[in-house]
C-alpha cells in the first residue's frame, strides 16, 4: 500500500490552487474596497452627529473639521481638540477637496453653510456624504 503524494501529484494541485485564487483574487479587492470606502463614509457621517450633540449638550458653538488625515471636534475659538479620530486616508481612502469646516450652534443647526458635498474613494469605489444646512446627512452611492 502506497503513502504520500507524489511530486506530480503535488505540483497540480498547488498550479489548480493558484488558478482559482488567481480567479478569485480581483472581485475580493473591489468588496474591500466597498467596504473601506462605506466604513469612511460612515465615520463621516457619525463625526457629524457627535459634534452636533456636542453643541447641544455642551451649549456653545462647537466647529467639526474633516481633512483626509483627521476628523476633529473642538469648541470655536480654542485649539485643544475635545474629541479627535484618524481621517479616511488612514484606511486607504481618499477625501476629495481641502479641509472642511462645520460649525454647529448651541441648538445643533449648521451655522453660515449650505449644502456640502464630500466625495471618498477608493479604487473604483466611491460614496458621496451630503449634509444639508438643516444637518442632515445623508450617503449616496
Amino acid at each position: 500500500m502506497r503513502r504520500g503524494f507524489t511530486l506530480l501529484e503535488l505540483v497540480l494541485i498547488l498550479a489548480l490552487a493558484g488558478i482559482l485564487l488567481a480567479i478569485a483574487v480581483p472581485p475580493l479587492n473591489g468588496a474591500l474596497d466597498r467596504i473601506e470606502v462605506t466604513a469612511a463614509a460612515a465615520h463621516l457621517a457619525a463625526a457629524h452627529q457627535r459634534a452636533r450633540i456636542m453643541a447641544v449638550t455642551r451649549s456653545q458653538v462647537i466647529i467639526l473639521s474633516i481633512d483626509a488625515s483627521a476628523l476633529t471636534i473642538r469648541p470655536r475659538n480654542v485649539a485643544a481638540a475635545l474629541w479627535s479620530e484618524p481621517g479616511p486616508a488612514a484606511s486607504g481612502v481618499s477625501l476629495a477637496g481641502p479641509t472642511r469646516k462645520f460649525a454647529f450652534s448651541p441648538e445643533g443647526f449648521s451655522l453660515g453653510l449650505s449644502n456640502a458635498t464630500m466625495q471618498l474613494s477608493r479604487g473604483a469605489a466611491i460614496r458621496t456624504v451630503v449634509v444639508s444646512r438643516l444637518g442632515r446627512v445623508r450617503v449616496v452611492r
